[in-house]
């Protein structure tokens, strides 16, 4: 660390102590980024860790549908997001409106929202889960008839568990995306006795 890192590592735990702030990082974030924060995680996680927390100002380094979630949880709290352009290209894929119009062509679906979503998007959904609950969430809905938004492959994925009728929305994460099937092969290759774990929001 150089004399002009530990200067402002020493500014930043300053400020951090004197606005009763905690900083929390996505763990897509930089190194230096994660470094200097008091929670690393996923977006759901550290909203949830936020709400437990005692801090008045929560900063989060992440994109502003994850600084929404927080600010849903944290009612109380001033959250702070760094960087107001940093966006999920995902969650762009959906807007409240084109959700209210697929909801009034499938009016008698329900909607299943993936957290990683706008706040607007979430509010028009019956009910929001994670990729990691996906799968229950969509096996306790009565209904039959499910529109998924707005990462299909996560969609996919819960499908091919849940025998339901699906309309999945087109959209998808860009990074998961890029994964490609050479590139599973490729380290199956050089760590023949690991196993593969594939995030559901990769392609089938």
């Amino acid at each position: 660390m150089t004399g002009e890192d530990a200067a402002l590592t020493q500014k930043i735990n300053s400020l951090k102590k004197e606005k009763k702030a905690v900083i929390l990082a996505h763990n897509y974030q930089p190194g230096e980024v994660q470094d200097i924060a008091d929670v690393v995680g996923d977006s759901l996680e550290l909203s949830q860790k936020a709400a437990k927390s005692d801090a008045e100002v929560i900063v989060f380094c992440g994109v502003s549908f994850m600084a929404e979630t927080a600010s849903i949880l944290c009612p109380d709290k001033t959250v702070l997001l760094p960087e107001l352009s940093a966006g999920c290209p995902m969650a762009d894929m959906i807007t409240a409106d084109q959700l209210r119009r697929k909801k009034q062509e499938l009016p008698a679906a329900t909607v299943v929202c993936y957290i990683n979503s706008t706040a607007d998007v979430k509010a028009e959904a019956d009910i929001c889960c994670t990729s990691a609950n996906a799968v229950e969430v969509v096996t306790s809905l009565d209904n039959n008839q499910i529109i998924f938004v707005p990462d299909q492959y996560l969609g996919h994925y819960v499908s091919t568990k849940v025998d339901k009728d699906y309309c999945l929305w087109p959209g998808y994460c860009p990074a998961h995306a890029r994964i490609q099937p050479e590139h599973i092969l490729e380290a199956k290759e050089a760590h023949p006795q690991a196993k593969v774990v594939v995030h559901p929001e990769c392609r089938p």
